[in-house]
């Protein structure tokens, strides 16, 4: 029997419980400091309300301190490390090997290796798990087999990997774009979204061979369906990304996930069960096509074969709701079935390939009217809903409750009665009452069960009370509501765990990792202080830190230009009439920066570079 877990974004304290509300085992949030979303960060305050709503379902926080850290932050390290752990947080997902190094000293919680520390081997994960990692969270490109084999090698680490959301288009961990060329660090936790910019495809005579598309804009994951297939291959925790986004986004995909792990083990039993307990109630029907998303892709899960990127645009286009049938002067007809609302968002991608969006003002049928007629609409166009205002209405009033079963027992006892709950963690509460006992004048039991089952404002929830009594004993609605209350407020005290967990940091002599350099670039091993730098066998220095002289690797891609226009080398098939040229591929933004794409077949890779 395998433990699954659901895990799900937390932009925030409101973000972090809804998705614990709908369904999620555990809740990944940003401290204050150091976290790989500046944007995202919460304070302890925050985050202890949110371990305790969690604890009580027996779902799991964890927090990321996942950024690397310079010399003069180690001591506040220290101290938001003491902090997390004083409010019971249950693991730190870090990148900085100078957290493992502080774990020998303080109380810290258990540690699980990031993706941003670049985990796409057997001998890094052995190395983490050596080291005294609990987890790692695995680089998002590898496949099925790949995964497996990581498992296989090492069958005693928890297995992380990312099933939703956004891509990002280089290996976690070994992207230096957004520091070169906006001095703002991946790395640091303020990634600029180099990869979602347009650029021209040149050749090395500076001529155009395609202009103004997006090549490193990937689609968003979606690996939905394949949970059973990753659980098979040793996933123990399913990820979906996005501490960037809003409640509703939460609530939507966390659902989804929820329903259909719920599913994979109702039909495996025997092999797999959740890490948490408790019943969600949905009150809307979660749908993935209906919230923020730049299409979809299982990505490299089954190894290169569909189009993973979206060269035309880096937004979301949303759900594919018709075509336009006809342009009438300030509306126009949508063909389809779709059905629409006032303020939905709708977007096309007009003649010269640009998406175009707009919002729509009335809806009468299939009769839209926009607030201005945008001026690429034709007739014919494929019209996609990016924002759904039914559905976000919908999510956004959503009061999805989630229970605890538990069995109760109403018994007498010489002075009165006792009332008993045990609820599915093993918990049990009871509580008794002094009553005169008089015989009543009409059956009792059903009115005891209608006023002990009135569990509607707690996370509990039954079916049904054994009662046993000698004989139809009187007992009062009012105490009977009462007695109700104090065993439910007893059995809330009750922690599911008393224990707060402990990193395992192995004490012996530190096993140094040489790290697999590409070429002379050090900085790769992204080691940023004094402490980190002992895990190393070599000096390394952080690219923020020190920026090496002349070529410079800034991506490390899975994702293949060539692959995505038919021209992959390794296939040697080609769908377009002129081959480029392999050796001398740059892309350029509109500023005139250049940047050098080289090809590494044997290891089906992209790297970009710059000079």
């Amino acid at each position: 029997m395998r433990k699954l877990e659901l895990l799900s974004p937390a932009k925030d304290l409101e973000c972090g419980i809804a998705a614990i509300d709908n369904g999620a085992d555990a809740v990944y949030i940003g401290a204050e400091k150091f976290s790989a979303r500046a944007a995202a960060g919460n304070s302890l305050a925050d985050i202890e309300k949110l371990v305790h709503h969690a604890h009580q379902y027996g779902c799991k926080v964890y927090v990321t301190v996942n950024t690397i850290i310079y010399d003069e932050e180690l001591e506040s390290t220290r101290e938001l490390i003491r902090g997390l752990y004083d409010i019971g947080v249950d693991a730190l997902i870090v990148q900085d090997f100078a957290i493992l190094d502080m774990a020998k000293d303080i109380p810290c919680p258990p540690l699980h290796a990031s993706t941003q520390m670049d985990i796409r081997s057997v001998e890094k994960v052995l190395w983490l798990y050596e080291l005294g990692f609990k987890r790692v969270v695995l680089a998002r490109e590898l496949s099925l087999a790949e995964i497996a084999e990581i498992h296989e090698a090492v069958p005693d680490m928890e297995l992380e990997v990312f099933v939703h959301g956004a891509l990002c288009v280089s290996y976690s961990g070994q992207c230096y774009a957004s520091q070169y060329c906006f001095n703002r660090s991946a790395n640091r936790g303020n990634c600029a979204q180099f990869c979602r910019l347009k650029f021209n495809l040149e050749d090395g005579n500076g001529n155009i061979l395609l202009a103004d598309k997006y090549f490193l804009s990937l689609k968003d994951m979606n690996r939905l369906d394949r949970l059973y297939d990753l659980a098979k291959a040793g996933v123990v925790s399913f990820k979906i990304e996005g501490r960037l986004k809003d409640a509703n986004y939460v609530k939507n995909v966390t659902a989804a996930y929820s329903q259909q792990l719920t599913s994979l083990i109702s039909r495996f039993p025997d092999d797999y069960t959740r890490v948490s307990y408790g019943k969600c109630e949905y009150d809307f029907t979660p749908d993935l096509n209906k919230t923020f998303n730049r299409g979809f892709t299982s990505y490299f899960l089954d190894g290169r074969g569909e189009q993973i990127a979206d060269f035309d645009t880096p937004k979301a286009k949303g759900e594919y709701v018709g075509n336009v049938k006809n342009i009438c002067g300030r509306y126009f007809i949508v063909s389809g079935v779709s059905s629409f609302s006032n303020g939905d968002g709708l977007c096309f991608v007009n003649a010269h390939g640009i998406l175009e969006g707009f919002r729509v003002n009335r809806v009468e049928g299939n009769r839209l009217f926009p607030h201005s007629m945008p001026e690429g609409l034709f007739v014919g166009a494929q019209l996609f809903r990016n924002n759904d205002e039914n559905f976000q209405k919908i999510l956004a009033s959503a009061q999805t409750k989630r229970k605890i079963a538990v069995t109760m027992c109403f018994e007498e006892t010489d002075k009165g009665f006792r009332l008993s709950m045990t609820d599915e963690t093993g918990r049990t509460a009871s509580k008794t009452m002094e009553l005169k006992k008089d015989l009543a004048r009409l059956p009792q039991h059903e009115n005891i069960k209608r006023q002990l089952l009135k569990l509607g404002n707690t996370i509990f929830y039954s079916e049904d009370v054994e009662i046993r009594m000698n004989a139809e004993w009187f007992v009062p609605s009012a105490m009977l509501s009462d007695l109700r209350r104090r065993v439910c407020d007893q059995m809330m005290e009750i922690p599911m765990s008393t224990m707060k967990n402990v990193a395992s940091v192995k004490t012996f002599e530190i096993q140094k990792f040489v790290h697999p350099k590409q070429m002379s670039y050090d900085y790769l091993a992204n080691v940023s202080n004094a402490l980190s730098a002992k895990y190393y066998v070599a000096p390394y220095s952080s690219f923020e830190i020190r920026q090496p002289h002349g070529k410079k690797l800034i991506m490390q891609c899975r994702h293949c230009v060539l692959w995505s226009l038919g021209q992959c080398r390794k296939q040697k098939t080609s769908v377009s009439r002129k081959r480029l040229d392999a050796e001398n591929l740059y892309l350029s933004l509109p500023d005139k920066r250049i940047f050098k794409l080289e090809f590494d077949c044997n290891n089906c890779r992209m790297n970009v570079f710059v000079e």
